[in-house]
C-alpha cells in the first residue's frame, strides 16, 4: 500500500506502528522497508465502499454480486476486505430473491461482525480465513443465532465449518478472490440444507488476477484460471 514492495510475513507477531494512524498493534505482515498499515486503516476507504454495494446490489446470483463488487470496490489483490464482499453479496442475493425477508440493518450488522473477525494473515495464523466468518455471520442473522440459543448456533457453527474445509482445498499459496467464489458457491448449498430455498448459483467465473497475486497464482490448480494471451502478460 506505500511502497509495493513484497510484504514480509513473519512466524510470530512484533509490535509495530501505523504509517497512517500512528496506532501501536502486533502485527505479522510488514514491508521490509519498514511501512507497517494497522487492520482498521488497511480496510477504511472500502468498507463503506462495499456495504453500499451491497445494499444497492440487482440479482440473487451471490457470484454474480461478488465478481461486481470485486471490480468496483477499492481493495487490493488480497486482504480481508474480501470478507465483507462475501457477507455483503450473499446477503444481498438472498434479500433480492425475496425468499425471505432481509433488512439492510441486517446487512450492516453481518458485516460489522465479519470485520470483528476476518483479521489479515490470520489464514495462515489461526487457520481462520475471515471468509468463513463472514458467511456465519450471514447465517447468524437470519436464524438469530447467539450463544443462548442451540439449533440456530449449532447450524451456524456447522455453516462455518464446512467454508473451511472446502476453501481449506484451495489453498497453496491463498487466493482471497478464490475463497469468495469458493465460498459463495457452497453457500448456495447451505441456503438449500438450512433455510430451504434456492438461490442462482451459475456463470462461468473467469480470473483477470493471476497476474497480480503477490505470491504466485495455482494457475491450473484453481478452478478460475485461464491463460493469459501475450498481451495481457505484457500489462
Amino acid at each position: 500500500m506505500i511502497c509495493g514492495n513484497k510484504l514480509d510475513y513473519l512466524e510470530s507477531g512484533q509490535e509495530f506502528s501505523c504509517l497512517y494512524c500512528g496506532q501501536k498493534e502486533i502485527g505479522y505482515v510488514c514491508c521490509p522497508n519498514g511501512h507497517y498499515v494497522c487492520d482498521e486503516c488497511h480496510g477504511k476507504d472500502a468498507y463503506e465502499k462495499i456495504l453500499n454495494l451491497a445494499l444497492t446490489a440487482q440479482g440473487s446470483n451471490p457470484l454474480e454480486i461478488a465478481e461486481k463488487m470485486m471490480k468496483s470496490a477499492p481493495i487490493p489483490m488480497l486482504g480481508c476486505e474480501h470478507a465483507w464482499i462475501a457477507a455483503g453479496a450473499l446477503l444481498a442475493a438472498i434479500k433480492n430473491s425475496r425468499e425471505i425477508k432481509i433488512t439492510n440493518r441486517q446487512i450492516a450488522e453481518a458485516l460489522t461482525r465479519t470485520k470483528k473477525q476476518a483479521i489479515g494473515a490470520y489464514c495462515g495464523l489461526t487457520g481462520i480465513c475471515g471468509i468463513a466468518p463472514a458467511i456465519g455471520a450471514c447465517f447468524s442473522v437470519i436464524l438469530g443465532a447467539a450463544c443462548p440459543k442451540d439449533k440456530e448456533t449449532a447450524t451456524t457453527m456447522h455453516v462455518v465449518s464446512q467454508v473451511i474445509k472446502t476453501i481449506a482445498k484451495q489453498t497453496g499459496p491463498c487466493c482471497c478472490k478464490n475463497f469468495v467464489r469458493t465460498a459463495l458457491t457452497l453457500s448456495c448449498k447451505l441456503v438449500i440444507e438450512h433455510l430451504k430455498f434456492n438461490l442462482p448459483c451459475f456463470g462461468e467465473i473467469v480470473c483477470d488476477d493471476s497476474n497480480r497475486h503477490p505470491h504466485g497464482c495455482r494457475k491450473e490448480k484453481c478452478h478460475y484460471y485461464h491463460v493469459l494471451d501475450s498481451n495481457q502478460q505484457g500489462l
